[in-house]
């Protein structure tokens, strides 16, 4: 796997990518950066003989602007195969907007389509103390994004996860390293669709 500023070898270089922008949550917070779903995923795709190279751009805090602000830079560095959206969570930690939130994260995935480039977008939850109202329509925020933009959706990263105090870092928002293989498994399905859609 290689960050998204880091040199890769011959073989890897002509190999299809898959671009991670996301936040904490993909950049292995409170973890070793080994034991995060993203590195796990390369070793899967490897397990299965598969060619793709991971590129790990997720950034701890990130919120969708600073992804939106982010994503032409990176796309116009080098081509990627599939774009894994994994943003918004920040956005609704600190209260921002939802109709914000959903614009810069539509922005991103039409940036990403313009390129010719898949999406997977992952949908968050928020902690029922931000209140039913907001909580409710930011959960409903990514999946009808997906459908109105057409992309493939991951519906909660954290599903049977984050009610698991034993899976979950004494903050209460990122997980341990021993979650991070099940939301791997929460990521699989709706990603391994796209690895052979045209590679």
């Amino acid at each position: 796997m290689a960050q998204a500023d880091g040199a890769v070898d011959a073989q890897s270089d002509r190999a299809p990518r898959i671009l991670v922008l996301g936040d904490s949550l993909s950049a292995a917070y409170g973890i070793r950066i080994e034991e995060g779903w993203v590195a796990l995923l390369q070793r899967r795709l490897r397990e299965h003989g598969l060619p793709q190279q991971v590129v790990n751009a997720s950034v701890s805090g990130e919120t969708s602007a600073g992804g939106r602000a982010r994503l032409p830079d990176l796309l116009a560095r080098e081509a990627y195969a599939v774009v894994i959206v994994e943003l918004g969570g920040n956005d609704g930690l600190r209260g921002l907007g939802i109709d914000q939130t959903r614009d810069n994260l539509r922005t991103i995935i039409r940036t990403a389509h313009a390129t010719g480039t898949r999406v997977l977008l992952v949908g968050m939850r928020l902690p029922p103390n931000y209140g039913r109202t907001y909580t409710e329509a930011f959960a409903a925020m990514f999946p009808q994004l997906a459908a109105q933009e057409r992309v493939a959706l991951v519906p909660f990263l954290l599903d049977g996860i984050a009610t698991r105090p034993r899976l979950m870092q004494p903050d209460r928002i990122h997980p341990r390293a021993e979650a991070q293989a099940h939301m791997l498994d929460i990521v699989w399905p709706e990603l391994e669709p796209l690895l052979d859609a045209g590679d």
